[in-house]
């Protein structure tokens, strides 16, 4: 029951039933409250974990022999309703798709109230044949009752089956979903956060210990290229407000970054400043090439970081170390992706590290689950090399 761009008959002959004209049999209306309290009362300990049970209970309360979830989902090149939780006859389709435009799962969302589907499965070629599907009763699925997530439905074996009083039934349902899945949206937003502010607490840690090393080297490689108190002083004063130029551009995510910046090549040069002034008789000991590359304000901070890191740890352990070593530091664009390589050369043989530090897997989270790209590295006798793929609309962000 994939989802595929079809063309569009006229439907309307299926959805012209009026629930309201049906007759409503009695029913323990207290005992479907009792059930729909006891299931609410769980939502508060696992919002998540309850959906399916609410799916179950809108096919107890219905006497349906399918039900299920369908949430929207706004992929290319059309939006489409995947399935969640299913239960009975259509189960084996659980986590498959249909189209958003071309469903009963869209009329109910454009119509925003309750709807009938007699025999879906005669106008849409993507049910798949030998269903049969007498009655289908949706209702629309919202947040808040304004952010459209999808439609919760069942499906009666004979027409004439349902009647108002489901649909009412079901609506309840529905929004004792909607509330469970933003308890739950909110609750993984709320992990994320505490994840987020563990690691910077640790980042912030690491990068303190970093300060200190860089420091140290700056003050030993300065002293080396001068010849007074006053030359050193100088000398030492400009590298370290160049370094805290750099520091105050590797902030955590929910700090502002404003100026120059936006721009790939003024970001790097921003991080590396503080290691270019120790050139190699005259001569820089970076190189920058690539064309122009503009980044979003989120993507800014991510970037600073990881040639921050890239840039300490030759400063620490490869081609910085010594005075001989230099970067060279290219970019080019690649259909969807932004390809970037770091080439130190140099500086002493590097290897692979023993065990993957904080700063590695700093790198490596950044890379690959911030901006979601590729992070390989060569450790070649000349020096390291630093291959990153970015997609290029994660950067604008």
């Amino acid at each position: 029951m994939e989802a595929a761009k079809v063309s569009k008959p006229d439907v309307a002959a299926v959805y012209t039933v009026d629930l309201s004209q049906r007759p409503v049999p009695p029913s323990d209306a207290a005992q479907e409250k009792a059930a729909l309290l006891q299931l609410a009362g769980r939502m508060h300990d696992g919002p998540g974990e309850v959906l399916p049970k609410f799916v179950e209970l809108a096919m107890e309360l219905t006497g349906a022999i399918s039900a299920g979830v369908s949430l929207l989902e706004q992929t290319e090149p059309f939006p489409v309703f995947r399935g969640h939780n299913l239960r009975g006859i259509l189960s084996p389709f659980n986590g498959a798709t249909t189209p958003r435009d071309y469903s009963p799962c869209g009329i109910t969302l454009d119509r925003g109230a309750p709807t009938l589907a007699i025999h879906p499965e005669r106008v849409y070629d993507w049910i798949p044949s030998g269903l049969s599907l007498p009655e289908v009763l949706l209702v629309p699925l919202y947040i808040g009752r304004t952010e459209p997530l999808g439609t919760l439905w069942v499906v009666a074996d004979r027409i004439g089956y349902f009647h108002c009083g489901h649909g009412a039934t079901l609506q309840e349902l529905a929004d004792f979903i909607g509330v469970a899945l933003k308890m739950a949206r909110s609750e993984q937003e709320l992990l994320q956060a505490l994840e987020q502010q563990e690691l910077l607490t640790r980042e912030m840690s690491h990068r303190l210990k970093n300060l200190f090393t860089i420091v140290d080297g700056m003050v030993r490689i300065s002293a080396r290229s001068t010849n007074s108190k006053d030359d050193l002083v100088s000398l030492l004063s400009g590298r370290l407000h160049a370094l805290a130029a750099a520091h105050s551009l590797v902030k955590p995510s929910f700090s502002d970054v404003q100026g120059a910046a936006s721009n790939l090549a003024d970001l790097i040069s921003i991080v590396i400043e503080p290691h270019k002034p120790a050139a190699i008789f005259g001569r820089s000991r970076f190189s920058l090439e690539g064309p122009a590359i503009l980044c979003g304000e989120q993507s800014v901070n991510g970037l600073a970081l990881v040639f921050h890191e890239l840039t300490t740890n030759a400063a620490k352990y490869g081609a910085l170390r010594g005075d001989n070593g230099r970067v060279d530091i290219v970019w080019q664009v690649n259909g969807d992706d932004l390809s970037i390589t770091w080439s130190e050369d140099g500086g002493e043989i590097t290897s692979p590290p023993v065990s993957k530090g904080f700063g590695s897997t700093l790198v490596d989270a950044t890379v690959t689950r911030q901006f979601g790209g590729i992070l390989s590295y060569d450790w070649r006798k000349t020096g390291l090399s630093v291959n990153i793929v970015l997609p290029l609309s994660r950067l604008a962000q």
